[in-house]
């Protein structure tokens, strides 16, 4: 189920990124790009959603599709993030902690499944919060302006951006509880 049209999807997100990186480098007026920006990162995002739905209701989940999504989603996450960094818009360290985490889970979620115990640190929802946070966060610090005259997308989404970096901590911790008694397990 290589090329079904979820999987073509998901792939689409992963090869658009450089297009949301290359809005900032446009001669363009600054709240021009960075609307451009957040209807891209909104409609990268909104794939993610999609390519799920078509795949349950045609048919065509797949082992590769269910990786292939989540490494799509970090490289997006991650992406927004570094562009964020360079925009003087996120902290070094508030990116550093989530980009660090995203990579510490999934080679701690790919261990575990090499040991047969992928279970223990499956998907919580303490992990959805987290995402759904650094989901808002980024197309407010993307758009950097007033939103419908009322709200300051970047005073929200730097508040979100560092709630999301707490969320990260305490989701790491979370997962690398659940994994500690198989660790500790294997190492005897």
């Amino acid at each position: 189920m290589f090329l079904t049209l979820p999987t073509i999807l998901t792939w689409a997100r992963i090869a658009a990124i450089p297009l949301l990186a290359g809005v900032f480098h446009l001669p363009l007026d600054e709240a021009t790009r960075n609307l451009v920006a957040t209807a891209l990162f909104i409609a990268f995002a909104l794939t993610d959603w999609l390519d799920g739905w078509l795949a349950r209701k045609l048919n065509q989940v797949s082992a590769f599709g269910a990786f292939l999504d989540p490494v799509a989603d970090k490289f997006l996450v991650c992406a927004a993030l570094l562009i964020l960094v360079e925009q003087e818009r996120v902290n070094a360290l508030v990116a550093l902690v989530i980009i660090g985490r995203e990579i510490a889970i999934s080679a701690l979620r790919e261990w575990m499944a090499h040991l047969g115990a992928s279970r223990s640190v499956a998907v919580h929802m303490l992990g959805k919060i987290k995402t759904v946070t650094q989901m808002v966060a980024i197309p407010f610090l993307l758009y950097d302006g007033r939103l419908l005259e009322l709200i300051d997308t970047r005073l929200w989404g730097t508040v979100l951006i560092y709630l999301a970096a707490v969320l990260t901590i305490w989701s790491m911790v979370y997962y690398l509880r659940k994994a500690l008694p198989e660790i500790r397990a294997r190492a005897k």
